[in-house]
């Protein structure tokens, strides 16, 4: 079964320094090669959006916005290209540090706001042994028993989710038992894909991508308490050369219509 609301990557997520020039020269000869008349702006977005920026984003254009072209991945790994010159207008992590330190740079219009607040859920795919609840008693109970396998986190160096998944873990007492057991996804997506694969006997993801078109009906979950891991609080900024098109979709995306697509998702909104 194809991934629900599949990823549109303009920009493929580079690692090693030289690759990454690499990778970007391409990125800029690409955006370049495009009318200006044509060429629609480049937004940025944590891959845990991804269904949810997409149905905005159809929505933006059907209201009279002009369409746009998404970009998905780690929050950290995003904010190093835009720190490297890839030709984003709009950034929308999923946590306030790498915004903030888009901002201490000077690389922003100002501060942003957030967006949306995000969640966890734990997540086993059918015929797992794992049985999911909100407490993580039955990973608990799988672990001791020597029944997993795999179980599936993002990276928490460069993804806000993998973070919050660490302290979830942290707080069950489960981090150093499972830890040479843990598969890390390069984004929230990722490590969608390996909880749901049969690989893994589950994994702990971001409860907006449980929520897509027929996610749910590949497994079982369970939502993480609130309390268990630091909010994800999401916030999104301008660039410094965000053009008018990724001005409106910025406001656009602060909008009733947009907030009850979020919400549609599992996110809370401010108000």
């Amino acid at each position: 079964m194809p991934w629900p609301g599949s990823l549109r990557l303009a920009y493929r997520v580079v690692t090693d320094p030289m690759r990454r020039s690499i990778a970007l020269v391409f990125f800029w000869i690409a955006c370049v090669a495009t009318a200006p008349a044509q060429r629609a702006p480049v937004i940025a977005a944590a891959a845990n959006v991804n269904v949810a920026l997409a149905e905005i984003a159809d929505r933006f254009a059907r209201d009279g916005g002009s369409r746009v072209e998404l970009v998905f991945g780690a929050s950290g790994a995003l904010t190093r290209q835009i720190r490297d010159g890839a030709p984003f207008e709009l950034f929308l992590s999923a946590d306030e540090e790498f915004p903030n330190q888009l901002t201490a740079a000077g690389l922003t219009r100002d501060a942003g706001v957030v967006y949306a607040v995000g969640r966890l859920a734990v997540f086993a795919p059918k015929g797992s042994p794992l049985v999911v609840d909100e407490r993580l008693e039955g990973l608990a109970r799988l672990a001791k028993a020597g029944g997993v396998t795999r179980f599936a986190i993002a990276n928490p160096d460069v993804a806000p989710y993998g973070k919050a998944a660490e302290a979830v873990l942290r707080k069950r007492g489960l981090w150093d038992t499972l830890r040479d057991h843990l598969v890390f996804g390069d984004t929230i997506t990722e490590a969608a894909q390996f909880a749901t694969t049969g690989n893994a006997v589950g994994g702990l993801i971001a409860y907006s991508l449980v929520l897509a078109p027929g996610f749910d009906e590949r497994g079982a979950h369970a939502v993480i308490p609130d309390a268990d891991y630091p909010p994800l609080r999401q916030r999104m900024v301008l660039l410094k050369r965000a053009g008018p098109a990724a001005t409106r979709f910025y406001a656009y995306l602060q909008s009733v219509s947009a907030r009850e697509i979020f919400r549609k998702y599992g996110y809370a909104v401010p108000q």
